[in-house]
């Protein structure tokens, strides 16, 4: 599967690693006796998926696992290749086993883009043996490939490098790579921090920043100003429609429910500076006024409505900062659950087949026909009443004595509480 490099080849595909021993950052995996490196020694390697970030050496160990066994193997990419392709190649693999005895290593990249119901396709030859499948992807696998074809392989989760990994790899690259080393082309120890970080943990991603200022100024030593002058501002690893997208809004929701400021003021801009709909982090804003502040601090539910408001009027990037304000009232409000859990009790009941009819004397009689079969008989006016609240009943009989809501004694809740307390008082005393 590996080609040799040669002097137009990217300088992250010349510096790929070609042994178990030289890829870094992926310890929990390749150590002695872990999962990796014990398929490494295996008589025949299982099937895989590894599902990780770009850049975290996924498609690198794949192709090492291939290459170790010396068996026959393909390598596609869903991106270039069609699912009848890919069937094609399988019954000629499955051919080829009847005839050698020997599977054949299927290498599927990006497999998440074949569809659930394309994916069916590799079931008979994983199970009969036909093929050893090796896929990558960096979308999560309990949503993008299917139940049965997840049964019959094994998910190895690549975790991002780390920033010392990834320096590492720009050293050795500057040290071992001819093309740098004989053009004079160097970094400082700053420079070289700098540029780990701004990968985001994306070992492709470093070796291209270094390839590009290697273009720019391809014989200088160049330190940490220099290196910021001559960069583009930086792309945040970001995937509006993928795992990112979803990973940086629970960061967000999580940060502000742990009344951590700081915390939500960062996850919120990493995902403004990267692209994310605005309106798309206010709606999880008005969810979470409710979900995690409540009556707590009632007013929250305003101001991210407030903030939706600015966000249309004002638009990118101005909106930006009435975000940042209504986050920062957010994490700082007291919080309470209790709307939230006074509802999901209720929805608990009502699945559980707790559904009854409104009682007679809560329903309107509007014809004379209905009040004559009791509809609205017993019912009291609680505008009438002396304590301004009727002593009835309004749940169904079944739930008379049902508690949903249990406030907490907590910022305006106390309020709410204190006044839920005193209209039970008022109608157990009218009885």
């Amino acid at each position: 599967m590996h080609h040799t490099p040669d002097s137009v080849t990217p300088l992250a595909e010349r510096r790929r690693p070609r042994t178990l021993q030289d890829v870094l950052g992926q310890d929990a995996l390749t150590a002695p006796g872990r999962m990796l490196a014990a398929n490494l020694h295996a008589a025949t390697p299982g099937s895989f998926v590894f599902w990780g970030p770009p850049g975290c050496g996924k498609t690198t160990l794949a192709r090492i696992l291939a290459e170790q066994h010396g068996l026959p193997s393909r390598q596609f990419s869903s991106v270039t290749t069609s699912i009848s392709e890919v069937k094609k190649f399988m019954v000629e693999a499955a051919a080829q086993r009847q005839a050698t005895a020997r599977p054949t290593i299927l290498f599927v990249d990006e497999i998440h883009r074949f569809n659930k119901a394309q994916q069916d396709a590799f079931l008979p030859h994983v199970e009969a043996g036909d093929i050893i499948l090796l896929g990558t992807t960096t979308e999560n696998p309990s949503f993008y490939l299917n139940a049965a074809l997840l049964s019959r392989v094994r998910v190895l989760a690549f975790a991002p490098l780390r920033s010392p990994d990834l320096k590492t790899i720009l050293e050795k690259a500057l040290l071992e790579d001819e093309q740098l080393r004989e053009s004079g082309f160097g970094l400082s120890q700053e420079a070289l921090n700098r540029l780990s970080d701004l990968a985001e943990g994306d070992a492709r991603h470093a070796l291209s920043l270094l390839e590009a200022l290697h273009r720019i100024a391809p014989s200088d030593f160049l330190d940490l100003p220099r290196v910021l002058e001559l960069l583009p501002k930086t792309t945040l690893l970001y995937d509006r429609a993928g795992d990112e997208h979803f990973n940086a809004i629970s960061a967000l929701h999580k940060s502000l429910r742990n009344s951590d400021v700081d915390a939500s003021l960062y996850w919120l801009g990493k995902m403004l500076e990267a692209g994310e709909d605005p309106l798309y982090i206010v709606r999880r804003l008005v969810r979470f006024a409710s979900e995690d502040i409540g009556n707590a601090a009632p007013e929250a539910l305003t101001m991210t409505i407030a903030a939706r408001d600015a966000v249309h009027f004002l638009g990118m990037p101005e909106g930006a900062l009435a975000l940042a304000q209504t986050v920062i009232f957010l994490a700082t409000a007291p919080k309470s659950n209790s709307v939230y859990l006074a509802y999901a009790t209720v929805q608990q009941d009502l699945r559980a087949g707790q559904s009854y009819p409104v009682p007679l004397h809560l329903r309107n009689a509007p014809t004379p026909l209905m009040a004559e079969t009791g509809h609205g008989e017993g019912y009291r006016y609680a505008h009438d009443e002396a304590k301004g609240t009727a002593p009835m009943c309004c749940l169904p009989k079944e739930l008379a004595e049902r508690v949903y809501y249990r406030g907490k004694n907590i910022g305006f809740e106390r309020e709410i509480l204190r006044r839920h307390h005193y209209w039970q008082r008022q109608r157990d005393t009218a009885r």
